[in-house]
């Protein structure tokens, strides 16, 4: 995420701001991506192989007819042990092929389903905010916004006195205008403009009452 110096002080500003009004606090922090997807790549393989099998068994005679020819035109009597060992070089082939092109991220990520995508950036959202946030303020209202780059999705996730409060749609706002900022390369915009939305619902719902220091770092934490 390409960020300047000015653009993670208005950030760190526009979390002191929303706080400013309520006893709820604010953490945002931003992953490069939750997760490596090398299983996704591992499946993707594998269907490549079986794919690969499937239609050497369906043609058998052309392939095995266009080996004879590649290898010198003369008819070869193929036995049962070379079919098998010429399926399981097929098979290996195509299998290292698909990994090989697969470690590459960017296409990885594109072939990976965004259902997948989406349960993987929720996951580590909520691992990050039990580990960071969870119970760690006086009045339980800690509120993690979670920006996962490689996917270009977010997360919000609040802590249980928020929760009980807000229903999930309400926090729609704010996501739908970050996700729209992230997508058109304008992500401290987008930020800035969902934490206003998130002091404005913690603002309504926990007024600032004085009993609640400030217990959470208001700067961006870019993992």
């Amino acid at each position: 995420m390409d960020l300047s110096a000015q653009d993670r002080a208005a950030i760190a500003a526009a979390v002191t701001e929303a706080e400013a009004s309520t006893d709820g606090e604010v953490m945002i922090i931003a992953a490069d991506a939750s997760d490596a997807y090398h299983d996704v790549a591992l499946h993707w393989a594998i269907l490549v192989m079986l794919l690969a099998l499937a239609v050497l068994a369906s043609f058998p005679d052309f392939y095995l007819g266009l080996i004879d020819r590649v290898t010198g035109g003369w008819q070869h009597v193929w036995t049962v042990r070379e079919i098998f060992t010429l399926a399981l070089f097929v098979a290996a082939v195509k299998f290292l092929a698909m990994r090989l092109i697969l470690a590459w991220r960017p296409l990885r990520l594109r072939l990976t389903p965004r259902s997948t995508k989406s349960r993987r950036v929720r996951r580590r959202a909520i691992a990050l905010f039990k580990a960071g946030i969870e119970q760690r303020t006086a009045t339980r209202t800690g509120v993690l916004l979670y920006l996962s780059l490689a996917e270009h999705q977010a997360e919000i996730v609040a802590d249980a006195a928020i929760h009980g409060k807000v229903p999930p749609e309400r926090w729609g706002i704010a996501m739908a205008g970050l996700v729209d900022s992230l997508r058109s390369g304008r992500p401290a915009d987008g930020i800035i403009a969902a934490v206003a939305q998130i002091g404005a619902i913690l603002a309504e719902t926990f007024p600032r009452t004085g009993a609640d220091p400030d217990e959470l770092p208001d700067r961006l934490i870019e993992l």
